[in-house]
């Protein structure tokens, strides 16, 4: 199964792309989408949208993940990345893909096995899970967020198999 996880900002948009087989994680590609800042929020979006649907149809990812927005305390900076978030979700949608959401304390959780780790933990984490990698901060962050869904499906999926769906193992 391959996997799209983005992490949604205003100026960079953090995509990762990695494949999932039976327990195995491989990391495929990982990158940023940029929106110039001397731009109209409104151009900007437009921006964050199309490199994300051009991702999706360079490395067709069967699955994507986006990382909830946590509360700021700028109003307008949380509305800015609220607004980025939609676009997040709204691209693989359009795509068709199913899309899942997740708290940045469980992506971290998921990925460093503490739900308050530092940005620098989660990237280590990410370099050792996926070697090969060498990410930047908004990539790493995305490709934590796939690698967050991957847990996370597959336990969803085995609960299926086992016809636990709805009950805890």
């Amino acid at each position: 199964m391959r996997i799209l996880g983005l992490d949604p900002g205003l100026r960079h948009t953090g995509w990762g792309i990695i494949d999932v087989v039976g327990s195995h994680l491989r990391h495929v590609a990982d990158g940023t989408v940029d929106s110039d800042a001397s731009q109209e929020i409104a151009q900007r979006l437009l921006q964050i949208f199309e490199g994300v649907a051009v991702v999706i149809s360079e490395y067709t990812p069967k699955q994507a993940a986006v990382e909830k927005t946590f509360v700021n305390r700028n109003p307008a900076s949380a509305l800015k990345l609220g607004q980025a978030r939609g676009i997040a979700l709204l691209a693989p949608a359009q795509a068709g893909l199913p899309v899942a959401e997740y708290a940045p304390n469980l992506v971290k959780k998921s990925v460093v096995g503490s739900g308050h780790a530092a940005k620098e933990q989660v990237a280590m984490m990410v370099l050792t899970l996926l070697p090969g990698s060498s990410a930047t901060a908004d990539a790493a962050d995305a490709l934590a967020v796939a690698i967050c869904h991957a847990h996370h499906a597959a336990t969803t999926l085995l609960q299926q198999e086992r016809g636990l769906a709805g009950e805890r193992l």
